[in-house]
């Protein structure tokens, strides 16, 4: 496993948090300010990131930012502040998470491992085929119409989970139970805005054979339509 990056300009935070996750027995990494983590995230290709937002230097919206635009790796924002447009905003450039000061390490702890959980095993065959649709999870892989989408982790997980069950109504709280692994109570914006973006990604290239429909006052759903 690629080691855990910490981002936290905070040395006790990183000394607690780099002690649990040893603890666990996997390896990590240590930034203190955004153009460390930088640094850190081409040099040692992360299996995830614990991502302070308030750094010195860049901070930790920013880095995000860049990390999306190269990747789909695990994005866990840590922050001090409790408010709905800090959360959004870190979810809507592409945090998987948004965990708020003062957190219990070992709520932190749990987050990770179902984080992990949830990425694809690194061989075996995951692939879901629809149409000129194809859906790779072990690569993150993501083509239509032979074109292939710059689609972020979560974006890839929720169109499969969706597509893996055509005409199926999930619910916005199915959705973030089985995309996002645990309870995101009321977080509906978190599901909405990814879908909001999904569909921009998608709408790019041809596919009348199918198309992610709103259930009004419930969810969503894969329609797939046949020639």
């Amino acid at each position: 496993m690629n080691p855990i990056l910490i981002v936290d300009d905070n040395e006790q935070i990183l000394e607690i948090l780099s002690q649990y996750i040893a603890s666990e027995g996997w390896p990590y990494l240590a930034a203190r300010s955004g153009e460390e983590a930088l640094e850190l995230f081409n040099a040692a290709s992360p299996s995830l990131i614990l991502l302070d937002v308030m750094l010195p230097g860049i901070d930790g919206m920013e880095v995000c930012r860049r990390i999306r635009g190269v990747s789909s790796i695990p994005i866990l924002m840590i922050t001090a502040k409790d408010e709905d447009a800090d959360r959004i905003l870190g979810l809507d450039i592409g945090a998987d998470d948004y965990i708020v000061k003062p957190f219990s390490p070992g709520e932190v702890m749990a987050r990770i491992r179902a984080v992990l959980r949830r990425l694809p095993a690194q061989s075996g065959s995951e692939t879901l085929v629809i149409g000129s649709l194809s859906i790779h999870l072990p690569s993150l892989s993501v083509t239509l119409d032979g074109h292939k989408l710059e689609l972020t982790r979560k974006e890839i997980e929720l169109l499969y989970t969706l597509a893996a069950s055509p005409g199926r109504v999930f619910t916005r709280d199915n959705l973030l139970t089985m995309v996002w692994g645990y309870e995101h109570v009321g977080n509906y914006r978190a599901v909405d805005s990814h879908i909001k973006r999904l569909r921009q990604k998608l709408d790019a290239y041809p596919h009348e054979f199918f198309s992610i429909a709103t259930v009004w006052g419930t969810g969503y759903k894969f329609e797939r339509m046949l020639p």
